[in-house]
Formats: C-alpha cells, structure tokens, sequence
C-alpha cells in the first residue's frame, strides 16, 4: 500500500485516518446516547470523561489529517456531473466543520459547567470559558444539534459513496476502503503481462 495517494487509490495513511476517526465518532455518538440513559452515579462520571477524552481523540486526528491532507496528494475523481462534484464538495465541508465544531462545543459546555477536563486521566486541559450555567445550558443544546445534524451529513456521505459504488459502479468507495483497490487496477489490459 502506497504511504502517499496515487491517482487511483488513497494512500494507506490518508485510509487509516479515516476509518479511525469514523469508527471514533460513530462509537462515541453512540456511546454518549447510551450513557444519557444512565442514572446519575461516579461510573456515569466516569463514562462521560471517557466519552470526552473520545472526543478531544477525534479532534487531534483532525488536525493531524488536515496536516496530512495538506502534504498528500488527493486521487483524481471519477468522471460525474458538475452537481454531484458540488455536492461532495459540500458535504466534505460540512463534516469537517461538524468535526471540529462538535468536540469544541464540549469542551466549551465543560468548561461553562466548571468542570475539569482530562485527557483519559493523563493531564488536564485549560477552561475555554468561565463557569457560567446560562453559557452552558446553551451549549449542551448546541452540542446536542450538532450532533444530530453530524447524522444527517454522515447519512449523506455514506448514501453518496453506496450510491457511486453500486449504481455508478465507479471507484470512489473501492480507493477508499481499507483494503479496496480500483476496479482498473484488477483488470488486466491485453498488453500486460500474467
């Protein structure tokens, strides 16, 4: 697998990233719906540092994937009309805002509630706000929408890689998953050799 992005296919680096993140922010969407069930006791506490320390995770492989993105070189897209290019564009757009906007509204709800933010126990964040309970009653609220609007552009993001992968039947789900290679590429041309 190829450390930089060819033409074809993402690089090894860029699909880790990815699928890391997806994995960290679905599992903690989930985990944080499960544990808002929970009755309040030290364990809730617990969990909800876990989900935080999960969530500032996420937000630090932003930054290193933007970083990457930045040095990398990104695949030539498949041949598809100018809207569905713009759409993408869009959508990619909005999940990395969602990405970055969600952990930072946490920490801001964190810090208006005056609570200490760890990072899985390791050392402690500074407050990006003063305590404040009008501050925080609004940004859990935030957090929560921004959340929920996450869904609906995850949903839009993996209904646009299921519907090029098996309606377009084109590459652009294939050079991204882990092991996925471009149809193309499997394909020998008459001149290769076996």
């Amino acid at each position: 697998m190829p450390l930089r992005s060819e033409p074809g296919r993402w690089s090894t680096i860029a699909k880790t990233l990815h699928w890391i993140m997806a994995l960290l922010i679905i599992g903690n969407g989930v985990f944080a719906l499960w544990m808002d069930d929970l009755k309040p006791s030290m364990q809730k506490i617990n969990l909800f540092a876990l989900h935080k320390s999960i969530g500032l995770t996420v937000l630090a492989l932003f930054l290193l994937r933007l970083a990457w993105r930045l040095f990398d070189r990104r695949p030539a897209e498949d041949p598809a009309p100018r809207w569905q290019h713009v759409a993408a564009t869009i959508v990619h757009g909005l999940l990395y805002v969602l990405i970055v906007a969600i952990p930072l509204s946490g920490w801001l709800f964190n810090s208006a509630r005056g609570f200490p933010l760890q990072f899985f126990k390791l050392f402690n964040l500074p407050a990006l706000t003063a305590k404040d309970p009008d501050v925080a009653a609004v940004l859990v609220e935030v957090h929560e929408y921004l959340f929920w609007f996450l869904v609906a552009v995850l949903v839009a993001h993996a209904g646009g890689a299921l519907k090029h992968h098996f309606i377009d039947r084109d590459d652009t789900l294939r050079r991204m998953l882990p092991f996925g290679r471009a149809r193309r590429h499997l394909t020998p041309s008459p001149g290769d050799k076996p």
